[in-house]
């Protein structure tokens, strides 16, 4: 497991209505961990979002469908105990889970549906800062073919 990477197996609660799911209590998130937005992505099939990293900003990702996704992660902060490590797991539909991404972790996901697939995300920076007036807190890896973090 990466240092400080949280993977939370989330459960849906059903009844006649259909169904209830938590996608984050702040009192089970890590120490210091504050969301401060919240966005939904709708990714097509086969697409792959990502690979990307943050300086300064945790994402705490909900995959809990419609759709499945495949997740690569990164440990590339060279100061963690799990520098270097890859980690590769399946959430979404088949898989509802919170999965919390330390900054300096490069992430990204694939729809491995043959559906649209949705995940919330509730990072704990504004994108683009306040009023969306400062520069965006991100490392791109995808243009790079030879990066070690390209998805396939």
């Amino acid at each position: 497991m990466i240092e400080g990477l949280k993977v939370k197996k989330l459960q849906k609660f059903r009844d006649n209505r259909g169904w209830l799911m938590e996608t984050f209590r702040n009192d089970e998130l890590p120490k210091g961990i504050k969301p401060v937005m919240s966005y939904v992505s709708m990714t097509k099939p086969g697409v792959v979002r990502g690979p990307h990293e943050h300086v300064h900003q945790a994402d705490i990702f909900v995959f809990m469908g419609p759709g499945n996704f495949e997740l690569h992660l990164w440990d590339n902060r060279k100061n963690s105990k799990t520098y270097k490590e890859y980690l590769k797991i399946k959430v979404g539909e088949a898989n509802p889970a919170q999965v919390v991404v330390p900054k300096g972790v490069v992430h990204g996901y694939k729809n491995i549906s043959k559906k649209e697939a949705w995940c919330l995300n509730y990072p704990d920076k504004l994108y683009a800062g306040k009023n969306k007036e400062e520069k965006v807190d991100e490392i791109r890896h995808e243009a790079d073919e030879n990066s070690p973090f390209i998805i396939k």
